[in-house]
């Protein structure tokens, strides 16, 4: 039987998961109740009348500030990703977002996804591509730049992939965070071998990554990986499937559900402290954490398997929508409509169905005074 790997210098760019001891690391292993890790929110962009609601926008964010500091939760919102439609905005428009996000949060600290601008027709991968949006971006103070995965980037080898993202890192002034989907996400799509989420890890422009899993827990993976090896890269979940397991593990969330619970995981993460940890703000007065905390998780579980769920072609990407009902329905956004131009809608029954699923995260946020809700 052979040994499984546990040291860097023994991986190759074709090593399997399975052939590492990090895939075999139990969750409860993990399991820290000390660490406050961020809440990375991805931000949706709300429309009314079949233009963007600003004001709705402004207001849902502030729904979410107003949570974290309740909480003591740092939040930090990434825009222009998926929940932000960024497959739908031309430059001007992602570039309108961000002004409109500095204008009513001047000094908040931001996220903005980046992507392949008209590689459609690409024969090859061309790094450039990243390079319009990057700019956008990289022209604001206090923010982060998500090198979301293209076509044409996630078709690479291994090595030649890492070279990639190491030259789309070339043009970084702002910390960059890399960004992995399982095919389950969109059929192209390929996770990180251990090898290239390491070489990626190391390089000093990137402070972390962002694993989308549906199908396989390489969150666990990650997160296993960096504790052992003491690596300075922050894995951050994107698992809007099994949001617990990150706050479980002290490690932050990079999520669209926090645009629809998020006073419900910000409430989570601080019951999940213990009581001794620097600035908790709901002790327990038994230097424990709040057990309670575990039917928070199931709420607010509940609520987002509703929100993301498959339809017949096995996709959530109808979610956007379903956020929009949860947020009108809270009285947060004036409209519940999707981007005019998204074809991925739910139908006619969807504000009943998202009432419905918020009747037990209501009752749970009502028994333990979490407000927002």
């Amino acid at each position: 039987m052979q040994p499984l790997i546990s040291r860097p210098e023994d991986l190759t760019p074709t090593t399997p998961w399975s052939a590492t001891k990090w895939a075999w690391t139990a969750e409860e292993e993990l399991a820290d109740h000390r660490t406050r890790a961020r809440l990375c929110a991805a931000a949706l962009l709300p429309f009314k009348d079949k233009q963007p609601d600003w004001d709705g926008f402004a207001a849902a964010l502030q729904w979410q500030y107003a949570a974290a500091e309740r909480y003591g939760v740092e939040l930090v919102p990434v825009l222009n990703a998926d929940t932000g439609y960024i497959f739908d905005l031309d430059d001007v428009m992602y570039a309108e977002v961000l002004r409109r996000f500095r204008a009513a949060f001047p000094g908040r600290k931001f996220i903005a996804g980046v992507t392949a601008r008209g590689a459609a027709q690409d024969t090859a991968f061309k790094a450039e591509r990243y390079r319009a949006l990057i700019d956008i971006v990289q022209a604001h103070e206090n923010c982060e730049v998500m090198i979301m995965t293209s076509k044409g980037l996630n078709s690479l080898d291994p090595e030649r992939r890492r070279d990639g993202y190491y030259q789309i890192a070339e043009w970084l002034i702002r910390p960059g965070i890399v960004h992995a989907l399982e095919p389950s996400f969109v059929p192209w799509a390929t996770p990180y071998e251990p090898w290239l989420l390491h070489q990626l890890a190391i390089h000093p422009k990137f402070v972390g990554g962002k694993i989308s899993t549906l199908d396989e827990p390489h969150f666990l993976y990650w997160a296993a990986m960096c504790k052992d090896l003491k690596l300075d890269f922050a894995p951050h979940s994107g698992d809007d499937y099994g949001i617990a397991t990150a706050i479980k593990t002290g490690l932050p969330l990079l999520i669209g559900a926090s645009s629809s619970a998020a006073p419900l995981i910000c409430a989570a993460k601080d019951m999940w402290l213990e009581d001794g940890v620097p600035g908790k703000k709901f002790p327990t007065g038994t230097g424990r954490f709040d057990t309670r905390v575990y039917k928070v998780f199931e709420c607010f579980q509940s609520l987002e398997d509703q929100v993301f769920r498959l339809n017949g072609q096995h996709s959530a990407a109808a979610y956007k929508h379903s956020t929009a009902h949860v947020l009108h329905e809270l009285g947060i956004l004036a409209a519940p409509e999707a981007h005019p131009a998204c074809a991925d809608l739910r139908g006619a029954d969807e504000g009943t169905r998202m009432r419905e699923a918020l009747l037990r995260p209501r009752r749970v946020a009502q028994r333990l005074d979490i407000p927002g809700f």
